[in-house]
């Protein structure tokens, strides 16, 4: 019964926003000084152990692509929209990662992201096998 509290609980604070079909989400492009390559540096409350490694890419076009490391790769092509009038990525897994940018830092999935010159080899050999329809370009 508490964790079906905590699950409404959880729901209703997250707030109206929801995705059913990720196609039809109206895609946008990134904002100015966006896009390029963002990872964490350090631990994480978000990722699953402290030497976790998390990685975004973001295309001028608003293209993205989630990708994390541990013990495997996990990458998640996604787009930028405008949901409830914030800047969001959403993934083909239909999961909505608030995003924001300030200077050289992205506040990302509620991890912080600094920006960094390449992807780890990891999500760079990931993305050269699933590329995503726009291309990067560095800011």
């Amino acid at each position: 019964m508490k964790k079906l509290l905590v699950l409404a609980a959880l729901v209703a604070l997250s707030g109206c926003t929801e995705v059913r079909d990720y196609k039809q989400v109206v895609h946008t492009e990134a904002p100015a000084g966006m896009a390029g390559y963002w990872q964490s540096s350090g631990p994480q409350s978000e990722l699953v152990s402290p030497e976790a490694i998390a990685s975004l890419v973001v295309t001028p076009q608003g293209d993205t692509l989630d990708c994390r490391q541990w013990q495997r790769v996990i990458g998640v092509p996604g787009k930028l929209s405008h949901l409830s009038g914030d800047l969001r990525n959403v993934t083909v897994k239909r999961e909505i990662y608030d995003i924001e940018l300030s200077g050289d830092t992205l506040e990302y999935a509620g991890m912080t992201l600094k920006r960094v010159d390449r992807l780890t080899p990891e999500c760079a050999d990931f993305l050269a096998k699933n590329p995503l329809d726009s291309k990067v370009s560095k800011n």
